[in-house]
């Protein structure tokens, strides 16, 4: 690829970044999120039922149930932390990280024992839409 081609990539590409990650100051909308970047898999109810979903030889996950797969709980700390990739290792078909995606302001989010840990606000504005959802 010539190096005109080359900037030109990476100038899409941080285009298209720009479209997806808040700028400084705007308001971080979980349900938007959601919108943009998870219901094209999961539905727009979270159920697994998106428009994609039929492409995959595991359906993705009913999102609606999260809390009730633990034990009436919703798993704020592992969700974040699976949407982000941190703990997901096999990513040959599924859900892709999406930590770049949600950097930015951070907001101190507490992750077990007390312990706060600041963390990108979209990432927490998507979680708590997510809760939102449960059933």
């Amino acid at each position: 690829m010539t190096r005109a081609g080359m900037a030109a990539g990476a100038g899409l590409a941080m285009a298209v970044m720009a479209g997806c990650t808040p700028q400084d100051g705007a308001e971080v909308s979980g349900r938007a999120l959601f919108a943009e970047n998870c219901a094209v898999c999961h539905g727009d109810g979270g159920r697994g039922d998106g428009p994609a979903a039929a492409g995959f030889t595991t359906p993705p996950t009913d999102l609606t149930l999260l809390s009730r797969a633990n034990d009436g709980t919703f798993p704020l700390v592992s969700v974040m932390s699976y949407i982000d990739g941190y703990t997901r290792e096999d990513r040959a078909e599924g859900m892709p990280a999406f930590g770049a995606l949600l950097e930015g302001r951070t907001v101190m989010v507490e992750t077990g024992d007390g312990i706060l840990t600041p963390t990108p606000e979209p990432l927490v504005e998507l979680a708590e839409y997510l809760r939102g959802l449960q059933r």
